[in-house]
């Protein structure tokens, strides 16, 4: 029979995205080789080792930068300490950090001079999660999940305020916030719900997705948190999912009598690697494609000036 793959609307590369990949590129053009980056800057082994092709050195320590040279942040920010590191060791630095990231930074930095305490919902170890943080010395806190608000213990819990990791799924932090707000009822919101317009509308389109599909493949790099939310997304709708770096990890048994492949990409994710997915599962037999309406994104977000 006849197997129909079902194109998630919006997927792959946001706003963020393209200007972090943008910046790392133009900086290349004018610097030339090497410029340095903090981090990989942008979750994706594929856009990772493009941008390395051309002359990128990704790095975790400064230390490893040469003084006076060319240096970019990653799209997921980074912490003040960072900042002041690269201001001592005179480097021309470009900031690669998504504009929605740095939304949250300038509400961290708000709610602590208003003094009081932060808490952060958001995964332990991920660079956005480190760089909000390390907006502030002292009262913030990190909560991972709901069991984290029962045990947590803050200086001020009459002057408490939240803030979230901008790729978490809404159906994660609904719960997460709701435990906060039951054991803290004084705790105050962001003036913006953080999660992203792009994380959201692609979780919206997973949901729509995942309603008429046996499947569900999402294409996104393991470290990318925005696509395995994706992937979590679709499978809390009782479909079966899984997440590949690229084609080459697809497996012919999740396809088994499955009439109906949903296909998406995180954020990160190039289209260039959603169409090679769509080509291997193409040769598995005869395919037709359906590309689902959804949310038309217009976002654009401006270069450094330097480099527009």
């Amino acid at each position: 029979m006849t197997k129909t793959i079902m194109l998630a609307n919006p997927r792959g590369f946001c706003a963020g995205v393209d200007r972090a990949i943008a910046i790392v590129e133009r900086a290349l053009e004018r610097y030339g080789a090497p410029i340095y980056v903090r981090h990989e800057v942008v979750h994706n082994r594929f856009v990772v080792e493009q941008l390395a092709a051309k002359g990128a050195v990704f790095i975790e320590d400064l230390h490893d930068v040469p003084e006076g040279a060319t240096l970019v942040y990653s799209a997921h920010g980074v912490p003040l300490s960072v900042r002041q590191q690269a201001l001592e060791r005179g480097l021309t630095v470009y900031d690669a950090t998504c504009p929605l990231v740095t939304k949250v930074h300038v509400e961290v930095k708000r709610m602590h001079k208003a003094e009081m305490d932060i808490v952060m919902i958001g995964h332990a170890g991920h660079p956005e999660v480190e760089g909000t943080m390390g907006q502030v010395t002292d009262h913030m806190y990190l909560v991972e999940c709901v069991e984290d608000v029962a045990r947590l213990e803050v200086s001020h819990p009459e002057a408490l305020a939240y803030v979230s990791q901008t790729t978490l799924s809404v159906d994660e932090t609904r719960d997460i916030i709701a435990a906060l707000k039951a054991r803290f009822p004084l705790i105050a919101s962001p003036r913006k719900d953080d999660i992203c317009y792009a994380t959201q509308n692609r979780q919206d389109a997973v949901k729509t997705l995942a309603k008429d599909c046996d499947v569900v493949i999402v294409v996104g790099s393991p470290n990318s948190s925005n696509s395995n939310r994706l992937r979590e997304v679709a499978a809390h709708k009782g479909v079966e999912a899984y997440m590949v770096d690229n084609a080459a990890q697809l497996q012919t048994a999740w396809f088994a009598e499955k009439q109906r492949i949903g296909v998406t990409a995180g954020a990160s994710a190039p289209e260039v690697l959603v169409q090679a997915v769509i080509s291997r599962i193409r040769e598995l037999g005869p395919s037709t494609i359906s590309e689902l309406p959804g949310v038309e994104e217009h976002t654009t977000f401006a270069l450094p000036p330097g480099l527009r």
